[in-house]
């Protein structure tokens, strides 16, 4: 089992490979401006190197840029704190200097980590766990796209699922890949029908001790307006742990 000093320092470590500095930056106190690099070891979601990338934990922000963009940047983050960089304001300022290069702000990605030992209640509801080897009928035309996805993805293998049943029917599913060999991310899907019967957290909390056992660091991500999502991982015992943008 994993200690929350621990978790954050694989965390950093892991943050830093994408955003080329030191896993110490992160704990800074002003902002951080590097230059994009592309790292075999980073999560492998894009197979270039971002043109802009700004992550926090909370505190200061590294902004990883072309090195076109560095002078305005300096002067842009200079006198604000890296957590007001996200805010709409200054994300839309961000895409005005991006448009001229052909790029655009994507989505910010609020990330959870496992730092809290509250569960929901367990109820006792018939659930079946799937191994690696038997995820392969959960992709093409998936009614669970946030547990997997719809094509495999070698990179990021899919690991384990776990499913609440009815009967011979699966009413909802989480699944986790391997984005690294240690950090697992956590995805969940109801099916429509069965939705408010609080089976996402049913699910993702047990899918959260086991990838635990096995020795792995379970993360989960959501964006800023899936209240239902917020609430599943809170419910779970996953807390706010860092956000990040990048360009599309």
């Amino acid at each position: 089992m994993f200690s929350k000093p621990q978790i954050l320092e694989i965390v950093r470590e892991q943050l830093a490979i994408e955003c080329n500095c030191r896993a110490g930056d992160f704990c800074k106190a002003g902002n951080v401006i590097t230059t994009p690099a592309l790292s075999d070891k980073r999560r492998k979601f894009s197979d270039q190197p971002f043109f802009f990338k700004m992550t926090t934990m909370g505190g200061n922000a590294v902004i990883s840029a072309d090195e076109c963009l560095h002078d305005w940047i300096a002067e842009f983050a200079q006198d604000k704190p890296g957590h007001e960089l996200f805010e709409h304001t200054n994300l839309r300022e961000i895409d005005r200097q991006l448009a001229p290069h052909g790029k655009q702000l994507f989505q910010t990605h609020h990330m959870f980590l496992p730092f809290k030992d509250n569960a929901p209640q367990m109820m006792d509801i018939p659930i079946k766990w799937f191994e690696q080897d038997e995820l392969h009928q959960f992709y093409e035309g998936t009614p669970f796209p946030n547990a997997f996805c719809e094509t495999p993805f070698p990179e990021r293998p899919d690991m384990l699922g776990v499913a609440a049943m009815e009967g011979e029917s699966i009413v909802a599913m989480a699944g986790c890949s391997a984005d690294t060999p240690l950090m697992w991310q956590v995805g969940v899907d109801v099916i429509p029908t069965h939705r408010g019967r609080g089976l996402a957290a049913q699910l993702v909390s047990r899918l959260r001790d086991e990838i635990l056992a096995r020795g792995k660091i379970p993360y989960y991500g959501t964006s800023l307006s899936n209240i239902y999502s917020w609430k599943t991982a809170l419910t779970c015992g996953f807390c706010p742990s860092w956000i990040d943008t990048e360009n599309m």
